[in-house]
């Protein structure tokens, strides 16, 4: 049996006191952090309790499990894909989501625009990094990301905002920590090069947003704080 909103609701307050009060040590505002809600292999009421609370975005991993949850949830609510996005799904998933936070490779790129441009619509879009190195994450390395970078801005339909990554399995906090350290690295110094904003930092899930927070994150994705483990 899924949680009640009201167990959510709960959830959901403890995590921004704590969202808060990492913030307050990095000496940054908590206005700074965004609370997004991973509602992955959850029910579609996942994302109506998410609406109903005032979250302003859910994250899904899969295209086509998002579509059908978005076709039975009565949700007001930005729905972004955070998972590896394959170019047979890049239709679909322009005409289904707000923002797509994990596009990775060239090919990719092109194939959104080319799609953006059959919906006349322009798609706001994060670039993955795998900044940790980890070989079991997606993402483009980060010496590779100026090109990705390049390749986008010449994509009229897309419009980057910034740069996700997911940290590597680890008990060391300094593992995530350094990740995360790298990854604002590498987007100061892009926002530098091509004289352009990058505002988002789409870094740290439930188990480091201390590091995440502290090194800069815009938006922490949170899914098994929120509502428990995840359903098969």
């Amino acid at each position: 049996m899924f949680i009640s909103y009201e167990t959510f609701a709960a959830r959901a307050r403890e995590l921004e006191k704590t969202i808060g009060e990492f913030c307050s040590d990095a000496g940054r505002p908590a206005s700074e952090v965004k609370l997004m809600a991973v509602t992955k292999t959850h029910p579609p009421i996942a994302a109506e309790y998410a609406a109903r609370y005032g979250l302003p975005c859910v994250g899904e991993n899969r295209v086509q499990e998002a579509v059908t949850k978005m076709e039975a949830a009565r949700a007001d609510i930005a729905w972004e894909l955070i998972g590896h996005l394959q170019s047979n799904k890049a239709a679909l998933a322009v005409k289904s989501f707000a923002r797509i936070q994990s596009v990775d490779r060239k090919k990719l790129v092109t194939r959104l625009n080319e799609c953006c441009e059959r919906e006349s619509r322009t798609l706001p879009i994060l670039l993955q990094v795998n900044a940790g190195r980890d070989s079991a994450k997606f993402g483009i390395p980060p010496e590779e990301a100026a090109g990705l970078l390049e390749a986008t801005l010449e994509a009229p339909r897309l419009e980057v905002q910034g740069l996700m990554t997911i940290a590597p399995l680890s008990d060391n906090p300094s593992v995530a920590r350094t990740t995360f350290a790298r990854l604002r690295e590498l987007r100061d110094e892009l926002q530098d090069r091509y004289r352009i904003a990058l505002p988002e930092l789409s870094m740290g899930m439930s188990g480091d947003l201390r590091e995440a927070i502290g090194e800069g994150s815009t938006c922490v994705r949170v899914g098994s704080a929120l509502f428990g483990p995840r359903h098969p």
